[in-house]
């Protein structure tokens, strides 16, 4: 019998189409503005694709909380779950901690856990002071960046994963734990630190990796391209441009003139700003109210890949929807290019998904009138 547990945190990720720039201290204002759950059913949909690929339900034995933190998303073909933990009420930080000494004491042989970097941080935290830092762990990713390696690359990847490491098919191996500070994140600062090391299933396949920040000398020119071939090619009195999140396009946005906010999403139609972070409500009303052309701006996370599903949860599968699978633009350095291999989507619709993954390819524009398609991976 293998011992599997199963950590949810509730509030992972509840910031993300608010265009919170992350969810730490920020759920009980979150869903006074409406935010829904994100975390519980990401982890409920991989749970039932973990039961449509792997039968061999009855030689695993689930260890939960009674409530948000588990049970509530865990429907009844998954099998045996004992129950050690209680989250019927509000739940914190602490309360993650709590869970993971209970399943310690439990003796798990993996910790399955929805959350974001920040679940990541007290989960590891508290296996390393318990001496348990060998505990292989797989993320589901539920939060709004999740730069740390032991993630999955969806709810569906983690339910593989998961399944191929019970078949003895993977290997552990260490991975970086990291993670924005979000208060200066919020004030437009990009601070990333290493925390610690963690145990996880090695699947490039199914794995999101680490987040790469990609600075190389030299480029200065190439991103002025880039710059000029926007505003000569992208940027006409009839197209509304949605920008994306990142250093690339804020650096780019500045050229052309504009205000960009550092990690939010903005908007122009020529060389007027017509939004400045804008959050999926505000994307809504203001692609409702356009009848014109629609381009999306967006620059793929170095070394993961992702273009859709990471920090820019604002663009919601509604906001997506409008805006026109075949009008999304990838924009990517040379320098990037090297540790980007594919498009990564994760748009949280399967049917949305599915229309990315039709296409195959999606264009990228790496210079001055010069672009590259590059294959499309939707897990």
């Amino acid at each position: 019998m293998v011992r599997i547990g199963l950590l949810v945190n509730p509030d992972a990720g509840l910031g993300g189409r608010l265009g919170l720039k992350g969810s730490d201290g920020q759920a009980d204002f979150a869903r006074s503005q409406g935010a829904e759950d994100r975390a519980g059913p990401r982890v409920r949909d991989s749970l039932k694709h973990f039961t449509r690929i792997h039968k061999n339900q009855s030689e695993i034995e689930w260890f939960t909380s009674e409530g948000r933190m588990g049970t509530d998303w865990i429907d009844s073909e998954i099998g045996n779950v004992s129950i050690i933990h209680n989250s019927t009420g509000k739940t914190s930080a602490d309360d993650t901690s709590i869970l993971v000494n209970e399943l310690l004491k439990s003796e798990i042989d993996l910790l399955l856990y929805g959350g974001g970097d920040g679940t990541t941080r007290d989960v590891v935290a508290t296996l390393d002071y318990e001496g348990s830092s060998s505990l292989p762990i797989i993320g589901v990713p539920c939060g709004v960046k999740m730069h740390s390696g032991c993630f999955a690359a969806s709810p569906k990847a983690a339910a593989e994963v998961l399944s191929a490491w019970l078949n003895g098919d993977l290997l552990s191996a260490n991975t970086e734990v990291l993670d924005l500070d979000e208060e200066l994140y919020r004030e437009g600062k990009w601070v990333v630190r290493l925390y610690a090391e963690a145990m996880t299933p090695a699947s490039p396949r199914w794995m999101q990796g680490t987040k790469q920040r990609v600075e190389a000398s030299g480029e200065e020119e190439i991103v002025e391209g880039l710059a000029d071939h926007i505003r000569e090619i992208v940027m006409d009195d009839e197209t509304l441009v949605i920008w994306g999140s990142g250093g690339t396009l804020r650096t780019i946005g500045n050229m052309v003139d504009l205000k960009p906010t550092v990690l939010g999403i903005d908007a122009s139609i020529g060389s007027k700003q017509v939004g400045t972070d804008l959050n999926e409500s505000d994307l809504l009303t203001l692609l409702n109210s356009h009848s014109g052309p629609i381009t999306l701006l967006l620059s793929p996370m170095g070394g993961q890949g992702f273009l859709i599903g990471r920090g820019n949860l604002q663009l919601s599968p509604d906001v997506l929807r409008q805006v026109g699978v075949d009008n999304v633009l990838g924009i990517c350095t040379p320098a990037k290019l090297l540790t980007v291999r594919r498009l990564r989507i994760e748009t949280g619709d399967v049917d949305l998904d599915a229309k990315f993954a039709e296409k195959r390819y999606l264009k990228v524009l790496q210079g001055y009138r010069t672009t590259r398609v590059l294959p499309v991976s939707v897990d």
